[in-house]
């Protein structure tokens, strides 16, 4: 009896050891593994701080193509404006034939009655607005007249005035501009007839504009 009191005692002290010795292995597994994880964060800091910000490199495979710069509405506009008008107005379109051979060679569209430039040569249409080409250049008085006839033409204005001058300041006192004026305004479909000024008006050095009216277009 006394021989298996000692044979249990032996054996729980055993056991209690053994769980013991487990106990502290996986304590110290816990602490080099908890070791090792601080000392990864470490190791990942201290090369993070040397490196500094890192950009991931550029696929090459890949070409980006960068978006054309757009102009800004209002100064597209202006550059399809100009665009339109220097396709619309020609130096080269010989008027002769298409004037009326009276004293002031005046003008109307085919499909318009005479009795048209007879009532704009007596003034039956008011001046609504008008534009002055003196001193500038060929180039320059084509761009600004077609521009005035058609904000002229958006606005519904009916009549206009354009001074060309009598071409006094010209070499050999010739009119250059005069003609001009005339060739590119027959080439505006939003000019219906002209004649020239009334002395009051402007006289040789204008014309009186008659437009069509936007509502018709």
């Amino acid at each position: 009896m006394t021989v298996v009191k000692v044979r249990a005692l032996t054996d729980l002290k055993l056991v209690k050891r053994a769980l013991t010795e487990q106990a502290q292995l996986r304590a110290s597994q816990a602490s080099a593994q908890a070791k090792a994880a601080k000392q990864a964060a470490s190791d990942k800091d201290l090369f993070r701080r040397a490196a500094g910000a890192v950009q991931p490199l550029p696929d090459k495979r890949r070409v980006l193509h960068q978006p054309e710069p757009r102009l800004p509405q209002a100064m597209q506009y202006q550059k399809d404006e100009q665009a339109v008008l220097k396709e619309a107005i020609s130096d080269e379109f010989d008027v002769s034939t298409l004037l009326d051979t009276d004293e002031h060679l005046s003008f109307r569209r085919p499909g318009i009655g005479p009795d048209v430039t007879r009532k704009l040569r007596r003034g039956d249409w008011t001046i609504q607005r008008q534009l002055d080409l003196h001193g500038l250049r060929r180039d320059d008085a084509r761009e600004a007249l077609g521009l005035f006839i058609r904000e002229a033409y958006k606005q519904g204005i009916r009549c206009v005035r354009v001074i060309h001058g009598k071409g006094l300041g010209s070499p050999g006192k010739a009119p250059v501009l005069k003609s001009r004026v005339h060739s590119w305004l027959v080439q505006k479909n939003e000019v219906l007839a002209f004649v020239q000024a009334k002395p009051a008006d402007g006289g040789a050095g204008a014309l009186v504009v008659l437009l069509t009216s936007a509502r018709a277009g």
